[in-house]
């Protein structure tokens, strides 16, 4: 399995839980990833709302809102991996972990938010 793939479902697993009330983020682990979601957290939820207006974040499936965080925080912030590579690896661990609509639902927020980025290189 390609380590970049293993990596975010690990940090997926470790935003799963952020996802309840009351659970408080630390940024003391050892995956920077996490601890730059974390610190993002807010901006990237704001974000997540913008795109997914008809789903209150409370409403999303929790395993959903954890893969749309850590791509949030990849299209957004990070920029190391292409646009559609970050929305196609999304859309795998969407078919691993979520429901049978989950991938379609993460695939039309992360598609919507890339149209509107002012980086868009998708032309």
């Amino acid at each position: 399995m390609d380590k970049r793939h293993t990596h975010r479902m690990q940090t997926v697993q470790k935003l799963f839980p952020l996802g309840f009330e009351g659970i408080n983020p630390a940024t003391n682990d050892t995956d920077p990833t996490f601890n730059s979601v974390v610190r993002n957290l807010k901006k990237i939820d704001l974000v997540i709302q913008k795109y997914a207006p008809r789903y209150p974040l409370k409403k999303i499936a929790k395993v959903d809102l954890a893969i749309l965080r850590l791509s949030m925080y990849e299209l957004l912030f990070e920029k190391k991996q292409p646009p559609k590579v970050i929305i196609d690896e999304a859309v795998i661990l969407a078919r691993e972990f979520g429901n049978e609509k989950s991938y379609s639902f993460i695939n039309g927020v992360l598609g919507s938010a890339l149209k509107e980025s002012p980086q868009n290189e998708t032309s």
